[in-house]
């Protein structure tokens, strides 16, 4: 009976294993990595995106697929294939950032092992074809770029568009539907719907910008001549030029010259006219990409205009697009340059960072009064001018940008002063340096930071370290899965805790365990800075009598010693236990660098980088480097690399419907 059963298992165990080694990549070892989740880590911006397994695009063909398999034998030892990291990393006999992902001695380590011992017997052609996949992948060649013809003002590029065009200082975008954070920025594409409560307020804001437009006459100067009857074309003529950011056509010109002369009175028409305009698709909508030869110029003029300043071109932009003078690397770059000379380039680079640094979630932060009575909407308003200041020093000042996160200085007022324990300084938002005991670094050591990223009430080590991986390093972390707990255990006055003890759980428990040990850590350096971010040396809890305030009774109050020491998962040598230190983590990592590069292409382009867009940014990143690191030089690069792509590097354009 016991021979029998033995024979049965082994015939059985013979089956499965060459039912394994019969499976094709893309039905066996690939349905297995998939069903372990590999892809949320092993993607272009995922935690392990600097690893050698970088999945393919989810709607990937067939052959890419299998091109991508047969690569992964540079994760193969081709002389020992069960000492493979392709095989001992998923199952964690290699020690893995996300833990176990295949169970030893599953099914599905079998199959993945018969993969890996195909790839160990790959030769010749096949072999060399397999290891020119990760260079192919590495300069995306044979992907597309997508662009889109049009792309809908932003609110504030309306706003500044609105004031450029016709004096106006109002900021009527202030007033309408808010938009959406998608990718970390307001401006993608794909969220820039066209809602009927966008619309309506789009034709409310015309009629009243352009009734105070012509109140009490051209007091703006928005006529180009005395009105007459041949003033009438003139002005259609020019304010279409503006508004439109390209010449009318003769069809338009006729059109908007019909509906000025239905006014009682010139000024009455030209209003009609502006408040038309003000609502036409031409106006709301950016022309990025054109097959028009006669608006090319012009779609280029805009590009620069919005990319730089945030808003339309001036006179002597237009004036260059319309003598075709925007067509050469060389020209682009002096316009540029000329531009970021400009008051203009200072404010759109204040709303680039004011997204990237989400300025929003601090101004609509609450905080326990009882335990923070510092922090009010004036002190965070506050900490928002710092980091603009702080970053604004670095650009305009020519400064290396990656002490955004080392330097040892910030620029404070006499709230934020107190909250750092340092001298008021004599001006508001001038200079002054971190005492080294504190331990502030640049960014990571600013109350915006520390404050944005924590509770009402306590600090938070999964905000913190999260914040960190997804801005400073562009790496996405999933979403916990559904139906998780994802409420810390109780402390009580029997079992007083730490955040860190608290948040051990996460560290046991699976569901939790990978994601959380790609942040948590992170966060835990951050522990001596409390949640407006001053500095604290030991852990406080408060208990009340019966669990309830009573002034009669003091609370009792215990202080537990804070354990600082934290690593970057996915990065060498990033032990840390202080922002100092993980501020030189960071300004040595190459990640981090090229996330400054990713984050703003994601900013100026309106989208996530794809794989067709890694030429550009490897020119991009080499140009900053080259430079030390000055931000200026990486905006030049990035119009120069955008409008004259290098060689080799494939460009799809796309209409707007099909981009969104």
């Amino acid at each position: 009976m016991i021979r029998t059963l033995l024979c049965c298992a082994l015939l059985s165990f013979s089956l499965r294993d060459g039912w394994a080694q019969g499976k094709s990549f893309a039905e066996g070892a690939f349905q297995v990595m998939e069903k372990a989740a590999c892809r949320a880590c092993h993607n272009s911006d995922g935690v392990a995106s600097v690893t050698r397994l970088i999945f393919p695009e989810g709607d990937a063909t067939a052959e890419k697929i299998d091109r991508f398999g047969k690569a992964l034998v540079v994760l193969v030892d081709r002389q020992q294939p069960a000492e493979s990291l392709l095989l001992k990393k998923p199952t964690n006999k290699i020690a893995h950032a996300g833990g176990a992902r295949i169970v030893s001695g599953s099914d599905d380590e079998k199959i993945l092992a018969a993969w890996v011992n195909r790839l160990a017997k790959l030769s010749g052609a096949e072999l060399a074809q397999a290891l020119r996949y990760r260079e192919e992948e590495a300069v995306g060649l044979g992907h597309a770029s997508p662009k889109v013809a049009l792309r809908r003002l932003t609110h504030s590029q309306y706003n500044n568009t609105v004031r450029d065009l016709l004096g106006d200082q109002t900021s009527p975008a202030n007033q309408f539907p808010p938009e959406d954070f998608v990718n970390g920025f307001k401006n993608q594409y794909q969220a820039q719907n066209l809602s009927p409560l966008l619309l309506e307020s789009y034709g409310a804001a015309a009629e009243k910008l352009a009734r105070n437009a012509f109140r009490g006459g051209d007091t703006r100067g928005l006529l180009p001549c005395k009105p007459s009857v041949a003033c009438r074309a003139q002005f259609v003529r020019e304010f279409g030029l503006k508004a439109f950011r390209r010449p009318l056509e003769l069809e338009e010109l006729q059109r908007y010259e019909a509906l000025m002369r239905k006014g009682p009175d010139f000024y009455k028409g030209a209003q009609i006219v502006v408040e038309a305009m003000l609502q036409s698709p031409h106006f709301l909508f950016r022309l990025e990409e054109t097959a028009n030869p006669k608006w090319k110029s012009y779609s280029m003029a805009s590009r620069l205009s919005y990319t730089l300043w945030d808003t339309m071109p001036d006179s002597a932009i237009m004036a260059a697009a319309a003598k075709n003078q925007l067509s050469t690397p060389e020209a682009v770059e002096r316009v540029a340059r000329r531009m970021l000379d400009h008051t203009k380039a200072r404010d759109a680079f204040d709303e680039f960072v004011s997204q990237w640094i989400r300025f929003d979630r601090i101004l609509t932060a609450s905080k326990d009064r009882r335990r923070y009575p510092q922090f009010t909407r004036e002190t965070a308003v506050a900490m928002t001018e710092e980091a603009r200041v702080f970053l604004g020093d670095l650009v305009w000042g020519d400064r290396n940008f990656m002490d955004f996160v080392r330097a040892d200085y910030g620029f404070m007022n006499s709230e934020l002063a107190a909250i750092y324990a340092v001298p008021a300084p004599a001006r508001e938002f001038s200079r002054v340096a971190f005492p080294a005991a504190s331990e502030r670094s640049g960014l990571l050591g600013q109350a915006l930071f520390l404050a944005l990223t924590a509770k009402p009430d306590e600090t938070a080590p999964t905000a913190r370290g999260l914040f960190v991986r997804e801005q400073f390093l562009c790496q996405h972390v999933a979403e916990p899965p559904p139906g998780i707990n994802t409420n810390l255990p109780d402390v009580t006055e029997a079992k007083p805790q730490t955040n860190r003890e608290r948040l051990g759980g996460h560290v046991t428990n699976p569901s939790c365990f990978t994601c959380h040990n790609l942040i948590d850590p992170i966060g835990f350096g951050f522990e001596k800075f409390d949640a407006i971010g001053a500095r604290r040396e030991t852990f406080k809890l408060s208990f009340s009598a019966g669990g309830r305030y009573n002034r009669r009774t003091p609370p009792k109050t215990v202080e537990l010693a804070i354990d600082t020491k934290g690593h970057v998962a996915g990065v060498a040598n990033s032990n840390f236990s202080s922002p100092v230190e993980l501020g030189k983590v960071l300004f040595e990592s190459a990640q981090c660098q090229e996330c400054v590069v990713k984050q703003y292409f994601r900013y100026a382009t309106g989208r996530m980088e794809t794989s067709g867009d890694r030429p550009l940014i490897r020119n991009v990143l080499s140009d900053f480097r080259a430079s030390q690191f000055r931000f200026k030089e990486l905006m030049v690069s990035f119009i120069k690399s955008k409008e004259f792509p290098s060689p080799g590097e494939t460009v799809h354009v796309a209409n707007h419907n099909q981009a969104r």
